[in-house]
């Protein structure tokens, strides 16, 4: 069996629990504390000598980095694809994970993530100045994803990545001190309705909950189990 080094609230380690939940293909997980340096020790670092979440073993075989995870996957359990039937379609889904690696995470970096990481009052300006940015990224979203998946008639890899960027964005415009923004970001439904639809058809995933962080469920503030 599959096992699974993962950390809550980590979005690559959630896009390879996706995708395995899309897949069917069960495993065994294994949740790692950021609180413990759980991955800076020797026995993790023997597994993944970056210290990174995620990583997998099968056998003998040990991989990290999402999107490496998410190809090494497709091959091993061809259906449903993830990377598409065509090379048309395998470059596009590509191009739109990379898409979000390269561009969106700027982005988020200079507009949510101080939100969610506690940087809020000390990085208001860069806040504010990276909102439209930050709409105009959910918009072109919501436009690629009107035909109901971001490629072709069904799932992809990114879909699942585009997904965990989105979910953290949620995930900040959930916080306390994203009360002092006008995001216009949340109700999702109402902001942004085309992603909402999109989203949905994912959470319907089966063993779907499973992919939620456990952390963002704790707290005066938890973090909503669907995003409807």
């Amino acid at each position: 069996m599959i096992e699974l080094w993962w950390g809550s609230g980590s979005m690559p380690s959630r896009r390879v629990m996706l995708a395995l939940a899309a897949k069917g293909v069960p495993y065994e997980g294994h949740l790692v504390s950021f609180a413990a340096k759980d991955t800076r020790k020797p026995e993790f670092l023997a597994l993944n000598p970056r210290g990174q979440v995620p990583t997998i073993r099968d056998g003998d075989f040990t991989l990290g980095e999402s999107l490496a995870i998410l190809a090494w996957l497709d091959e091993k359990h061809p259906e449903p694809p993830l990377f598409g039937r065509s090379a048309e379609e395998r470059g596009r889904i590509w191009r739109h994970c990379l898409d979000l690696e390269n561009q969106f995470d700027k982005v988020w970096r200079s507009s949510l993530r101080p939100i969610a990481f506690g940087q809020a009052q000390e990085k208001a300006d860069e806040i504010r100045a990276g909102v439209p940015a930050m709409h105009e990224e959910l918009r072109a979203l919501e436009r690629t994803v009107a035909g109901g998946w971001m490629v072709g008639s069904t799932l992809s890899a990114a879909d699942l990545v585009w997904f965990c960027g989105l979910a953290f964005v949620v995930r900040a415009a959930t916080r306390p001190a994203a009360d002092a923004f006008d995001l216009g970001i949340l109700p999702l439904g109402e902001r942004f309705p085309g992603l909402l639809a999109w989203a949905r058809r994912i959470e319907a995933l089966p063993d779907y909950d499973r992919t939620i962080p456990p952390h963002w469920l704790e707290g005066d503030r938890p973090y909503p189990r669907r995003f409807s």
